[in-house]
Parts: C-alpha cells; sequence; structure tokens
C-alpha cells in the first residue's frame, strides 16, 4: 500500500509534538510545562503506535488523565494573526472559506469509491483494511495545503491555528479516545452480561417493542453515562442486542447494530460528556452557558430516539 494509515497516525503524532513546542515557548501560558507535557504525552502515543508496551501506554494515558484533572492544561496566547489582517482575509475570499472544508468529504469519498481498486507498480494506492481512513488523511492533507495557497499562509501558520483551536478544546480532545477505550474495558469487565442480566430478571422482555425500547433507550443512556456511543455499543449489543433481539427475535445483525449506534447518537446531543460536539463549541462561540448546546438538541433528540425504536421494531427481521 502506498498510503498506509500507519503513516497519517505518524503525521498525527508529529502535529502534536509540533504544538507541544509551540506550547513549551509560549511564556503567557500559566501552565506551559505541564501543558506542553501532556500534548507531548498524546504525541508519543501516535508517533510510537505498536511498538508501545500496553503497560506503557496505560501509564501515558493515565498520567495525562492526571495532568487535566488537576488543572495542568491550560490555554496560552499563540502567536495568530492580527484580527483586523484575518477579517480583512475572511472578507476578501468570502464564501470561498468553506472550500477547504468541503475537500475534506470530496476527496475522501472519491479516493474510497473511485480510487479503492487502483494500484501503483502492484500496490494498492489505499491500504485496503483502512480504506476509509486512509482516504480521510490524504483529504486532510489536501485541504490544509488548499488553505495554505488561498490563504496565502505558511505551513507553520497552519501549525500556529491548529494550536490555537487545540488550545480552545483543551483535554476535551481526548476524550473520545478514551472514552472508546472505555468501552472495550467494559466489555472485558462483563458489563454486558451484568445488563443482559438486569434486564431479562426485571424487565418483561417477551414483548418485542419493549425489547426494543431497552436496546434503543439503553444505546442513549450508556452514550450519555460514557459520552461515546462506540463505547455503550459492546455493552448493549452483548447485553440485549444479540442474546434478544437477534438469538430470540431474530433480527438482522446489521440492522441491530445501524440503528442501535443512530439511538447512541441520540444520547451524545444530550450529554456534557461528548464534551468534543456539545461543550467546545459553546466555549468556541463565547456562550454563556455551556450547556447550550444541549438545550437546543434535546427536542431533536428524544423525538428521534421515539423514531428509531419504532424503526428497528417494524425493520429489525428485514
Amino acid at each position: 500500500m502506498i498510503f498506509k494509515l500507519e503513516y497519517f497516525y505518524l503525521l498525527l503524532g508529529a502535529v502534536l509534538a509540533l504544538i507541544a513546542l509551540l506550547t513549551l515557548a509560549d511564556r503567557s501560558n500559566p501552565r506551559r510545562h505541564t501543558t506542553a507535557l501532556f500534548w507531548a504525552l498524546y504525541a508519543a502515543i501516535y508517533l510510537a503506535g505498536e511498538a508501545l508496551p500496553e503497560a506503557t501506554a496505560g501509564a501515558i494515558m493515565i498520567t495525562m488523565a492526571l495532568l487535566a484533572g488537576f488543572g495542568g492544561v491550560r490555554m496560552g496566547a499563540p502567536n495568530n494573526l492580527p484580527e483586523s489582517e484575518r477579517r480583512s482575509s475572511a472578507q476578501r475570499l468570502g464564501n470561498k472559506l468553506f472550500v477547504p472544508a468541503l475537500i475534506i468529504p470530496g476527496v475522501t469519498m472519491a479516493c474510497a469509491t473511485l480510487l479503492k481498486d487502483v494500484k501503483l507498480g502492484g500496490l494498492f494506492l489505499f491500504e485496503q483494511k483502512h480504506l476509509t481512513l486512509a482516504a480521510l488523511g490524504c483529504a486532510s492533507v489536501i485541504a490544509v495545503a488548499v488553505a495554505c495557497v488561498m490563504l496565502r499562509a505558511t505551513p507553520l501558520q497552519a501549525a500556529r491555528e491548529q494550536r490555537r483551536l487545540v488550545d480552545a478544546m483543551g483535554w476535551a480532545i481526548v476524550l473520545p479516545h478514551m472514552l472508546a477505550v472505555l468501552g472495550l474495558l467494559f466489555t472485558e469487565a462483563g458489563v454486558g452480561k451484568a445488563v443482559a442480566h438486569v434486564s431479562t430478571s426485571y424487565i418483561n422482555m417477551d414483548y418485542k417493542l419493549v425489547a426494543v425500547a431497552v436496546y434503543c433507550g439503553g444505546m442513549a443512556l450508556f452514550t450519555i453515562v460514557m459520552g461515546n456511543g462506540f463505547a455503550a455499543f459492546p455493552v448493549m449489543a452483548g447485553g440485549v442486542g444479540i442474546p434478544v433481539l437477534v438469538n430470540v427475535y431474530g433480527a438482522n445483525p446489521a440492522v441491530m447494530a445501524a440503528i442501535g449506534m443512530f439511538s447512541g447518537y441520540c444520547g451524545t446531543l444530550m450529554t456534557p460528556m461528548a464534551a468534543n460536539f456539545n461543550i467546545v463549541p459553546a466555549a468556541l462561540l463565547d456562550l454563556h452557558d455551556k450547556h447550550a448546546v444541549i438545550k437546543a438538541q434535546i427536542p431533536t433528540a428524544l423525538p428521534l430516539l421515539g423514531a428509531n425504536i419504532l424503526l428497528l421494531y417494524f425493520l429489525m427481521n428485514y
């Protein structure tokens, strides 16, 4: 493979390492040393990859959690372009500013569909096992290059802007990564079996609609608690989805999984644990109420969850 997912992990690690160096050099950050250490540790995970021993990776994640938990990750004052110059550039470009953002999904789809079977020198252009992610990596690099050309900016300025966004989001940018790992830990600890025991012991699963409601509602609830639908899925699929919906009611596993994940996303709309979706936007928009995004999404999330329950009830056997 020419474009392997591993290469983009290394690139991401290099970007995080650069952010750590820029943070370390920023004397306006009251916690520049601990903040730089946080991003350097995160960079190490991507740079070392599978060569990193499991115990070492776990120790790094625990250290990062302690640094964030004790207020060691703070925002500095990145060396960005002056506000007047930024506004002038935005007025000059107008709607062209959306071009780099639109390049990412456009190029990703093109690479994952039109170029998926292309070979050069007998090698696939993209790693087949992680085709979509490799395509997304290429699209992101192309989008950054186009943005630099459009804005007449240097790659270093792009790195400064990346650091500004990372600073604004803070430790919450790592939360999806950690919560996804939490789902695996729950699976290994047998939480799914515990959910199955509680569900079948105290809830009458003889009615298909009840079983579907417990599964979809459980996906939303666990997502609210853990902040990530991917973390909730192993628990609910192992506790209710497979043993009850698939084995008892003959549900199509693909339909069960797809609508179950969609139900989990309903929980994502209603939880501060999904900080990168619900808390970070409020911070970036300078909203006075940090839960304003969640409050605006609840009227959509609850009816959508009800619709998912009905969809799974009627479509699960197709």
